[in-house]
């Protein structure tokens, strides 16, 4: 036998060692997550992808014993998540997370962020930005001893540990920081009031968010999760990436975001991480608090098929904007929605009807006509019938072509400002004014830390999109 052929012998050896190795290694994980006889569980994630992240809490909701209490701890890189049946061309500037994919190394882009991702979680709520800034919390449970309360309370007393006296829980189960002046005390152990609580007042300050909810109810299990902000760098550009410029002739179903006041705790992630652990095991593991550990989980979860499958779907095109509940775009009042609409670059109207995704119903003209039912002949046919509307990379293309060479002006005018209200969206998108065909791309992500930002830290006025709703 030659020796090369015994190297290669040797080899495939090894790799059959090292893949019996993984999988013992990962079937004992999964076999630990669905142990019947293991009632209390805690992870820890140390991965940074929010892909993962979510599709790990997903197979620990599906997975774990229906009669467990599960606790799962991560922190993501740069991200908008938006809720299960929200419009992310509602609540998202799809432009600038673009803008950024385009020039990930241009550290002079504002808002100098680098890639930020987009998604779409499965729990219901709003609109929330992650950053290495933020730690996420979710307690999964049996419905029935589920309350929407009830592990806010217990994240408020880990903070409460922390010194963080300010903190409690509001009529709308979100984590705030009252704002008031000491009054004097009150209960330590009740978790709706501080001695800085103040009756609502146009003249008192708000208390800051913290931390918002979400929340996911099957047959046997329940999810609660929240974000929780402790030291996040990026609280004055937030609203930039939380502003969409399509929202003014939008009317959409599903969920909206609630606009609330934020700020950082200003506390260190890891000593939130233990405070919450604490009170956790002193909860549910009472006589041995200190006994039981967490398992530190991360890419390596990617080889267990089910979180695979998962985080393939959530980072799908189709997931993100064809999970959108049914909306109309409106230039102009309509009978469904009669806001007054900030005037268009151009004299034009357009009214499109999409549904999961897809267009089906369009108008389109360029003279300013009386009523969307006027069949002009100024109406330009575009021939977007079940369109994908994230396909459509380049509107100007688009109106060009069927507005033709005597409203060449006009048309351009207007496919430049249907862009921006519906800009291209990474990889995948479609050039149908062109060829019709696929235009692949390349996003890279790259990861963003910042310095401690306490709560005293001066926030902008503007800020009010909720982290967590």
């Amino acid at each position: 036998m030659s020796p090369s052929r015994g190297l290669d012998c040797l080899h495939v050896r090894l790799l059959r060692a090292t893949l019996r190795t993984a999988i013992r290694r990962y079937s004992a994980w999964t076999e630990a997550v669905a142990n019947p006889q293991d009632k209390v569980q805690s992870y820890i994630s140390r991965s940074r992808d929010p892909y993962l992240n979510l599709s790990i809490e997903h197979y620990l909701l599906q997975k774990s014993p229906p009669d467990s209490t599960i606790l799962f701890l991560y922190t993501n890189r740069p991200c908008v998540v938006i809720g299960r049946n929200q419009n992310p061309w509602l609540e998202v500037n799809l432009a600038l997370l673009q803008a950024a994919k385009d020039s990930p190394g241009k550290p002079t882009e504002p808002p100098a962020l680098g890639s930020v991702d987009l998604v779409r979680r499965r729990s219901g709520g709003g609109t929330v930005f992650h950053d290495e800034g933020n730690v996420n919390w979710s307690v999964i449970c049996p419905p029935a001893t589920f309350t929407r309360d009830k592990h806010a309370e217990m994240v408020v007393r880990a903070l409460r540990a922390l010194g963080v006296d300010r903190a409690r829980v509001n009529e709308r189960h979100d984590i705030v920081l009252d704002q008031g002046v000491r009054k004097g005390a009150v209960d330590e152990e009740d978790t709706h009031r501080t001695p800085y609580t103040s009756e609502a007042s146009s003249h008192k300050p708000r208390p800051l968010k913290v931390s918002g909810s979400a929340y996911k109810l099957t047959r046997t299990r329940a999810l609660h999760h929240g974000t929780c902000l402790l030291s996040s760098p990026n609280l004055n550009i937030i609203p930039d990436y939380l502003h969409s410029p399509a929202r003014p002739y939008i009317k959409a179903r599903g969920v909206e975001s609630v606009s609330s006041p934020v700020g950082n705790i200003g506390i260190e992630i890891e000593a939130f991480k233990s405070s919450v652990q604490e009170h956790y095991q002193k909860m549910y593991y009472p006589a041995d608090a200190n006994g039981h550990t967490s398992t530190v989980v991360g890419e390596e979860q990617l080889d267990v098929a089910d979180i695979r499958e998962g985080y393939e779907e959530l980072k799908s095109l189709d997931w993100t904007f064809l999970q959108t509940p049914q909306f109309t775009f409106s230039s102009h009042p309509t009978e469904e929605d009669d806001r007054r609409r900030p005037d268009l670059p151009v004299a034009a109207r357009v009214y499109l009807k999409v549904r999961f995704g897809s267009i089906t119903e369009e108008f389109v003209a360029l003279a300013d006509t009386s009523s969307l039912a006027v069949d002009s002949g100024h109406k330009l046919r575009l021939d977007l019938q079940d369109q994908k509307l994230h396909e459509i990379h380049d509107w100007t293309a688009v109106v060009d072509k069927a507005s033709g060479p005597h409203n060449a002006r006009a048309g351009s005018a207007l496919g430049a400002w249907l862009t921006s209200m519906f800009p291209r969206n990474e990889a995948g998108v479609m050039n149908v004014g062109i060829s019709g065909a696929l235009a692949p791309g390349v996003s890279t992500v790259h990861d963003s830390s910042g310095g401690l930002q306490s709560i005293q830290a001066a926030l902008p006025a503007t800020l009010e999109k909720a982290f967590w709703v």
